[in-house]
């Protein structure tokens, strides 16, 4: 099983509506065991949003699926204009 993390910093001002539109696509897609988390230490308006896969293939299936996936396309219209630098972590589960 892995986690994938998506860690974003949003522009100031932006952290909340990053996080809520994070929240709204990762239910359009369905990824299980899905969360937005919003930062409490570390850098200032940081939004992670995880979910867990399978494994590799699974992950790159969902990569796939998110580039025809009209209802997840949409959610995510004009995120990249809301954060400043993002990274992805895939942690497997021990």
């Amino acid at each position: 099983m892995i986690v994938v993390r998506n860690c974003f910093v949003a522009k100031p001002g932006n952290a909340g509506k990053l996080a809520a539109m994070l929240k709204e696509a990762v239910g359009v897609a369905q990824l299980p065991k899905a969360r937005v988390l919003t930062d409490l230490t570390g850098d200032f308006n940081r939004v992670v949003m995880e979910f867990e896969a399978e494994d590799l293939a699974d992950f790159e299936a969902r990569l796939k699926d998110y580039h025809t996936n009209e209802k997840f396309r949409e959610k995510m219209r004009g995120y990249t204009d809301l954060w400043v630098m993002g990274t992805r972590e895939l942690l497997q589960i021990a």
